[in-house]
């Protein structure tokens, strides 16, 4: 899957999270370590569509990590679960198999 493939609301949202992670040290120092991915190296993973799902995956995973992120973006945490859809595929447990 390429990122042309995936909606610009999701790229929006994939965008947002990026941009929240940046002004959040801590929590940003948490994901490149547990992601692998060096901070020299996040330009380059912004356009593969696995690092994108694996932040929003990040995101989605510690609920009061997604509440905020919700609510100093004023996103609803609906909205970062289908955009991981977005970026993640299909999964068996989804109507879209």
């Amino acid at each position: 899957m390429k990122n042309r493939d995936i909606p610009a609301d999701a790229e929006a949202t994939a965008v947002a999270v990026l941009g929240w992670l940046a002004n959040e040290p801590e929590m940003l120092s948490r994901f490149l370590a547990l992601s692998g991915v060096q901070p020299q190296q996040l330009r380059q993973a912004v356009n593969d569509p696995a690092f994108l799902a694996g932040m929003l995956e990040f995101l989605m995973q510690h609920e009061p990590t997604l509440m905020a992120f919700c609510s100093a973006t004023d996103t609803k945490p609906e909205t970062v679960v289908e955009a991981y859809h977005r970026y993640a595929g299909p999964s068996f447990d989804s109507a879209d198999v």
